[in-house]
C-alpha cells in the first residue's frame, strides 16, 4: 500500500519546486524570504526607510536620523486547489508512486504554472496602470520601446538594480528579428529558485518571453468543475513589462499534500490527491513606481455577433461583430465545440468584421466566435454565437 503520509511530504516538495523553477514570474518568491505569516493567507512584509544625510556640525556633531520598519500586512486572495483521482486499475501499487509524481508533476507544469503566471503579470501590469506608469510605444520600433521602459524603471532605482523584462511572445519575436539589437542580445546567467538559467539579455536586463495568453491585463479565475482561467472582459495585451528583479513578492503557502488509497477514498476506487496553494505577489510601498508597462491599445466591442437560427441547404444569413479601437483593427472569426470557445478552430478566410454562415452545414448546433486583433498582435474574444441548422 502506497505511504500516504511519507508520498504527500514528498509530492509538495517537489510540486513547490516546479512551482518556483517553471514559473516566468518563479523568481519573485526569492524576494519573499523576509516574510512572515502570521496566519493561514496574511503575511507581514517589512519596508524599510531611511533618513537622507545632513550637515555635520563641529559643535554638535551628528544629526540624529531615524530608521522606519513599516510591517505592512498583507493578505493572499488566490486560494485555488483540485483534486485529482488515478483508477486502481490504472497501475499497479508498485507503480502508483511513479505515475502520480507525472501526473501531478504534469498538472502544475501545464495549469498551475500559466494561472500564477497570468495572475502576476496581470496585478503588476494593473498596478503600472493604476499609477500611470505606462508608455505609447511604437509597434515598429520595440528596441526604442524596450529601452523607455528601462529608462523609466532606471530613473526610480538607480543604474545598479537588476532588472527584468517580460515581453510577449509576439514582440520578443520582433524584437530578435529587429536589425538595431541583433548584436546587443547577449546570454546571461539568471537565477530563479535553486536554478541557474540561461536567458536572453539585453544592456544587462534579463528578457523573459511569456506566451501571449499569460499576458493580459485581467483575468477571471473561475471556480467549480471548470476551473483554469480566461481573460478578463475588455482585458488588453501587455506587451513589455519592466521592473527590478527584487521589485515584487510572491508569496505562496502550499498546503501539505492530501494522499488517499483506494481504500481510504469513500468516493472512489482510485488513489486521491488533493492539492490546495495559496499565493499572490505584492509590491511594497517603496517600489510601486518601479513597475513600468507597455499594454495594446484598448479595444471596445460594440455589438456581439448574434445567435440564429438557419434552414439546412439554404443558409444565406452572416455573423457580424462591431469593434472600436484606437489601433489598427483585424479579424479572425473561430468555429467552436459550445459556449465557452472551447476546441475552437479558425475559419478559413473569415477575416472580416462580418462572416457569412458556411454554407454546407448539416442539421445540428454550431457555435463561431470573433477575435478582434489590435495591432495585429493583440486581440479579445467576442461572445460565442449558437447557430441552430434545422
Amino acid at each position: 500500500m502506497i505511504n500516504s503520509i511519507e508520498n504527500a511530504v514528498r509530492y509538495s516538495a517537489e510540486l513547490d519546486k516546479m512551482f518556483t523553477s517553471k514559473c516566468a514570474t518563479g523568481f519573485f518568491a526569492d524576494n519573499a524570504l523576509a516574510t512572515k505569516f502570521v496566519g493561514a493567507k496574511t503575511v507581514i512584509i517589512p519596508d524599510v526607510d531611511f533618513q537622507g544625510l545632513a550637515d555635520y556640525d563641529r559643535d554638535t556633531g551628528f544629526s540624529r536620523g531615524a530608521i522606519t520598519v513599516s510591517n505592512a500586512s498583507y493578505t493572499m486572495s488566490m486560494d485555488r486547489a483540485r483534486s485529482l483521482q488515478i483508477d486502481r486499475e490504472d497501475m499497479d501499487e508498485s507503480g502508483i508512486s511513479t505515475l502520480a509524481g507525472k501526473i501531478l508533476g504534469e498538472y502544475v507544469r501545464t495549469k498551475v504554472v500559466p494561472e500564477c503566471d497570468a495572475y502576476v503579470i496581470s496585478k503588476l501590469a494593473g498596478l503600472a496602470a493604476t499609477r500611470s506608469n505606462t508608455i505609447d510605444g511604437d509597434i515598429s520600433k520595440p528596441y526604442e520601446a524596450l529601452c523607455q521602459l528601462i529608462n523609466e524603471v532606471q530613473s526610480v532605482v538607480g543604474y545598479d538594480e537588476e532588472l527584468v523584462a517580460f515581453v510577449d511572445s509576439y514582440m520578443f519575436a520582433a524584437l530578435q528579428n529587429s536589425t538595431e539589437i541583433s548584436k546587443m542580445i547577449t546570454v546571461s546567467d539568471f537565477k530563479q529558485g535553486d536554478i541557474n538559467l540561461k536567458v536572453k539579455s539585453i544592456n544587462g536586463v534579463a528578457i523573459i518571453p511569456v506566451v501571449s495568453e499569460r499576458m493580459k491585463t485581467s483575468y477571471q479565475f473561475k471556480a467549480g468543475a471548470e476551473g483554469g482561467f480566461i481573460p478578463g472582459e475588455n482585458a488588453r495585451e501587455v506587451y513589455m513589462l519592466v521592473c527590478p528583479k527584487k521589485g515584487a513578492h510572491l508569496v505562496k503557502k502550499t498546503e501539505k499534500m492530501r494522499v488517499f488509497t483506494p481504500e481510504q477514498n469513500i468516493d472512489a476506487d482510485a488513489y486521491k490527491f488533493d492539492y490546495r496553494v495559496y499565493y499572490d505577489v505584492f509590491v511594497k510601498k517603496s517600489g510601486l513606481d518601479a513597475v513600468w508597462a507597455w499594454v495594446s491599445p484598448a479595444v471596445t466591442i460594440t455589438a456581439q455577433p448574434e445567435d440564429n437560427t438557419v434552414t439546412a441547404g439554404n443558409i444565406t444569413e452572416a455573423l457580424e461583430v462591431n469593434a472600436e479601437s484606437e489601433g489598427a483593427l483585424t479579424y479572425q472569426w473561430y468555429q467552436c465545440n459550445n459556449l465557452n470557445g472551447s476546441g475552437a478552430v479558425k475559419v478559413k478566410g473569415a477575416t472580416d468584421a462580418a462572416m457569412n454562415i458556411p454554407a454546407d452545414l448539416e442539421e445540428g448546433k454550431y457555435y463561431f466566435f470573433a477575435k478582434v486583433i489590435v495591432d495585429g498582435i493583440a486581440g479579445i474574444n467576442s461572445d460565442v454565437a449558437e447557430i441552430t441548422v434545422e
